[in-house]
């Protein structure tokens, strides 16, 4: 049984606006998740998504999701020893900073993102960086099935470090440019890794055994939707609508808190 279980202080609320309560709830685990609906309005996601054919997509499938995806993720770069694989990063890295600039969406999604979320915080989210250099920060996805259960937790997916910046708290961005009309919402549970849940794992995913007794919370995306979540905790993205009919896309990015208390920024 996990060591959380039942808690009715987790939970996903709806604001007009982030707050940096907000931000320091979700990164401590107090609340679930913070939802902005329709932080972008129809007119400015009709503008956005009109650029989307001039971005380059790959497919994408490991076992616990198929996607479509612009823009690298950093674990998708690590060894098994939790190591960059930097010669294969940066190129990609760097191509995607260039095709996105040359896609010219107006107005930036990732952009007006960010300083949304500086303004919220009370000082402007700056770039994660390694070696001195920026990572790719804006990935864009879509996901129509669904994905396992799984977390997300750079401390464990590089525990040597990786980033100059040392991370205390991390949480997720999405922004959803597509909805489907059914399904594609996500799912929490208020449970993090514990050694013991590997028993459950299923390569890039783990069984459902593993959140068993805990409470769970699903946001259904919206249209232009703003969501933040703590990424630590076991989540999964629901499938789309009757047999996956539908898009979601969403533009995607961690946060991550410092000791110093700056906010930065990483795909």
């Amino acid at each position: 049984m996990p060591s959380t279980a039942l808690d009715p202080s987790f939970s996903a609320e709806d604001v007009s606006a982030f707050s940096r309560q907000h931000l320091t709830d979700i990164a401590a685990g107090k609340l679930a998740a913070a939802r902005i609906p329709g932080f972008f309005d129809r007119a400015t996601l009709d503008s956005m998504t009109a650029a989307l054919h001039r971005l380059p997509t790959v497919d994408y499938y490991p076992v616990r999701v198929a996607m479509t995806r612009f823009g690298p993720a950093l674990n998708d770069y690590r060894t098994p020893q939790g190591v960059l694989q930097a010669d294969r990063y940066w190129p990609d890295a760097d191509a995607a900073e260039r095709m996105w600039r040359e896609a010219g969406m107006e107005p930036d999604p990732t952009l007006v993102s960010l300083d949304m979320l500086g303004k919220a915080w009370g000082t402007t989210v700056t770039t994660a960086t390694i070696g001195g250099r920026p990572a790719f920060v804006g990935m864009m996805r879509e996901i129509n099935a669904g994905t396992l259960l799984h977390y997300d937790d750079i401390h464990l997916e590089y525990p040597g470090g990786l980033f100059d910046q040392e991370i205390v708290s991390e949480l997720t961005y999405n922004a959803y440019l597509v909805v489907p009309e059914e399904g594609g919402g996500t799912s929490l549970w208020q449970h993090r890794w514990e050694a013991s849940d590997d028993v459950h794992r299923q390569r890039y995913g783990y069984d459902p055994r593993v959140v068993e007794g805990c409470r769970r919370v699903t946001i259904a995306p919206g249209h232009g939707d703003a969501l933040l979540f703590n990424p630590n905790h076991y989540h999964r993205v629901l499938p789309n609508g009757p047999g996956g009919e539908g898009r979601r896309i969403t533009v995607t990015f961690f946060l991550g808190l410092t000791p110093a208390g700056d906010l930065v920024a990483w795909s």
